[in-house]
């Protein structure tokens, strides 16, 4: 899914880094002849179908090792390893934490419903979410119970990780959305797959609603009930986070990497309180910024932060490598 607004990316082959991932250069989508004069020097461009080849290393800061911030808090411990892996220098800022709700009766009552067949769909959109969601519901009635429900309704999942979670429940999974998993590809497995008119939608939600998905599923006929099981917050220690906006103010990393949306929310929302929100976004254009997918990205760039890259996969593992090793050409494009 291309950001709204935005032309393709720009399919580009690193001969030299020997990877190939959709990239995007930071003022904007390049045509291919502007793309070529902007090249750092001793890198030349060849054209082969629809690719482009780079070949050379004058590239500036070659000899460097990169500085990476990442706002991951539940991976922390992955995102640092990966990137050390890749030969770069992490700083792991946490930047959020799934709260599960008190009390919560909409689980409640989404169970009462699904017991009594008054539910005929439910889309699980992430793994977290569902585990915490059998868990509430385990309070009240036997998992067996839920799951002979759960049986008889048609199951949608949004991507890998809720699908993980659903196998190990035994639960059949009858549809799937691809990648990058995001609402619009789930919409169209539904419109595809399900006859949405006079169905009843139960959407196990993650951190918060999604007004754009459940306006789809309302057009097309369908009752939407939406079931809330946690809420994002900021971590408990700020500290790091805090400190992780001054550096960037500093100039103390080359590349950022979201693996969500909301990791940039509460950044930005940690450095309006100390007073310097606009600073902060400045210092970050001034970076390479990697996004995990097109969610993540409309967001971003919806906030004020022009995306450099998204990997072909949205996943921890694609976003680390081939962030790195396009992150000294972006670079030399940006500071220069």
């Amino acid at each position: 899914m291309a950001v709204t607004g935005r032309a393709p990316m720009l399919p580009v082959d690193y001969s030299f880094f020997d990877c190939r991932f959709p990239y995007r250069i930071s003022c904007g989508i390049f045509p291919l002849s502007a793309f070529r004069d902007s090249l750092p020097v001793g890198c030349r461009v060849e054209e082969h179908s629809e690719n482009v080849k780079m070949s050379g290393s004058n590239t500036p800061s070659s000899n460097k090792l990169l500085r990476v911030l990442s706002l991951e808090s539940r991976r922390a411990a992955e995102m640092r390893s990966l990137i050390e892996r890749h030969g770069a220098v992490p700083t792991i800022a946490p930047s959020m934490r799934e709260v599960p709700l008190e009390e919560n009766r909409d689980a409640l009552a989404f169970a009462a419903d699904l017991l009594a067949g008054q539910i005929q769909v439910v889309v699980f959109l992430t793994g977290v979410g569902a585990t915490a969601l059998m868990d509430v519901l385990c309070t009240r009635w036997p998992r067996e119970t839920l799951l002979a429900a759960l049986d008889r309704c048609v199951i949608v999942v949004r991507g890998p990780k809720p699908t993980a979670v659903l196998r190990e429940w035994g639960l059949r999974i009858d549809h799937r959305a691809p990648e990058p998993n995001t609402w619009r590809e789930l919409m169209a497995t539904l419109i595809d797959g399900v006859p949405l008119r006079g169905q009843r939608v139960a959407v196990q939600e993650y951190g918060k609603p999604n007004p754009d998905f459940y306006s789809e599923l309302k057009l097309r006929g369908a009752s939407v009930l939406p079931v809330p099981v946690y809420r994002w917050a900021l971590p408990e220690d700020v500290a790091p986070l805090r400190r992780a906006v001054q550096q960037t103010i500093a100039g103390d990393f080359d590349l950022i990497l979201f693996t969500s949306a909301q990791q940039f929310h509460n950044a930005l929302q940690v450095a309006d309180e100390t007073g310097c929100g606009e600073q902060w976004l400045a210092a970050a254009n001034r970076c390479v910024i990697a996004s995990i997918g097109p969610t993540a990205t409309e967001t971003l760039e919806t906030g004020g932060l022009t995306v450099d890259l998204q990997p072909s996969h949205p996943k921890m593992g694609p976003l680390v490598r081939e962030s790195l090793a396009a992150a000294t050409s972006i670079l030399s494009l940006k500071r220069a």
